[in-house]
């Protein structure tokens, strides 16, 4: 199952408030303004910057 679509549509970088990129088959969303990746686990994202990833370059 996928992140609901509306969901998408309003989530923002926590950190920079800037658009994010949703990666289907990674489970991932990105922010590159930040270069942080937030996860997305059992169909909710983890939008928390202490649980974000560096964005592999």
């Amino acid at each position: 199952m996928a992140v609901d679509a509306k969901l998408l549509e309003i989530l923002a970088c926590p950190q920079c408030k800037g658009e994010l990129e949703y990666r289907e088959e990674e489970q991932v969303l990105i922010c590159h303004q930040c270069k942080l990746k937030y996860a997305i686990r059992d169909d909710f994202p983890i939008m928390l910057v202490d649980e974000a990833s560096p964005m592999d370059e």
